[in-house]
């Protein structure tokens, strides 16, 4: 379990509102977050660098960040219901989440910190149209990990989400979001939501007053997987947000755990899947305890990473040499993912170049980036306003 790959390094001291306005930028989403602040340093710099990057990506018209007003408006907002917005490598910032390599550069909290910090968490996810027995055991086995000093972190989805955290609520749960702060989504969760403000938290990376939409839910995944030492999947089916949840574990390390069904469920056939590619069977809390022992007791705390003493920010020059890297890129680039590695391979070249002008591309909005640091142009590649 390899917990802490080389983070991101801290933003503790810097300017919060820069901050809310660089990722409330369009096409600036967390890897290209980071990517801006190593180069540039500070948020503030970077948002002076933004139009001339993305000029050079391509891009035809202003790339427009996120006016100081509309930062300060959001400040105001999230402090006004009692909630509270917490940047990357602050003291309260939860200490797994530091190091997933698309960590959101800031989230809002709701509740109580103290549940994430010296506290290890499980993740329990599956489906919204749950059978009675998986909601019954998603319940069960939330309470009995919760004995356990568990903390439980699930999507507050309808459910086994919502299953899981009514089991957790006497012993301490976290439900992440795919909406702003202040929003309840699905509405009939609107009490359990009120119950973890109370007595368990609530996380959101979205703008304040944002209604969940599809592109928020995987993101919102990938927030519960990195908070976790590992993730359970109760019911899912093949092409369900639970998988992603569980890839995501995958991807960063963490353990995968499945509860096995029965194969005339559709509800099992994801946990099925898991279970042969090679994820934990699970029919106890107790399954979960004994893999998880050695990863326990804070053995990986970690101080912050210490903050951005060594930005580059000299732009590279727009010779003919980057302009035939973009040219190669664009024809290496599809719509199909590929490594970024694999680019930086195939066109023989230095990665900061092959980096520089993936960035170009992003802010220009010709960019997609995926799970697994892999990249592909947009369906259309068309302009973003």
């Amino acid at each position: 379990m390899n917990l802490f790959p080389d983070p991101a390094p801290s933003l503790a001291g810097q300017n919060l509102a820069d901050i809310l306005r660089l990722i409330r930028t369009p096409n600036v989403g967390p890897v290209t977050f980071f990517a801006l602040l190593r180069r540039f340093g500070t948020a503030a710099s970077a948002l002076e660098a933004l139009p001339e990057l993305a000029s050079r990506g391509g891009r035809k018209q202003p790339l427009n960040p996120a006016t100081l007003a509309q930062a300060n408006a959001e400040m105001e907002a999230t402090q006004k219901i009692g909630a509270r917005l917490i940047m990357y490598g602050e003291p309260d910032y939860p200490t797994l989440l530091l190091n997933i390599p698309d960590a959101p550069p800031v989230i809002a909290v709701h509740g109580n910190t103290s549940l994430w910090s010296g506290r290890d968490a499980i993740a329990i996810v599956g489906a919204r149209n749950a059978s009675a027995h998986g909601c019954q055991f998603a319940n069960l086995i939330a309470r009995q990990l919760g004995e356990k000093t568990f903390t439980i972190i699930s999507g507050l989805a309808r459910g086994i989400d919502a299953h899981a955290h009514k089991g957790a609520l006497p012993t301490g749960t976290i439900g992440v979001i795919a909406g702003g702060i202040d929003t309840v989504y699905p509405p009939e969760n609107e009490k359990l939501y009120a119950q973890l403000r109370e007595s368990g938290a609530i996380i959101s990376e979205q703008p304040f007053g944002q209604l969940p939409y599809a592109g928020s839910f995987p993101g919102r995944n990938r927030i519960i997987a990195g908070m976790t030492l590992g993730t359970l999947v109760v019911e899912a089916a093949p092409r369900s947000g639970s998988l992603i949840t569980a890839r995501y574990a995958s991807d960063y390390g963490r353990e995968v755990f499945a509860v096995p069904g029965s194969p005339m469920d559709p509800r099992a056939k994801g946990c099925n899947q898991l279970l042969r590619e090679g994820a934990g069977m699970v029919e106890s809390a107790d399954d979960i305890v004994q893999a998880l022992n050695p990863f326990r007791k804070n053995l990986f705390v970690q101080e912050a990473p210490s903050g951005y003493t060594q930005a580059q920010k000299t732009l590279p020059s727009n010779d003919s040499t980057m302009q035939e890297l973009r040219e190669q890129l664009l024809e290496k680039l599809g719509a199909n993912a590929v490594s970024v590695d694999e680019l930086i391979e195939q066109c023989e070249t230095s990665a900061q170049g092959v980096l520089t002008i993936l960035l170009e591309f992003e802010l220009a909005g010709k960019l997609k980036r995926s799970a697994g640091n892999k990249v592909s142009l947009t369906p259309s590649m068309e302009e973003t306003a």
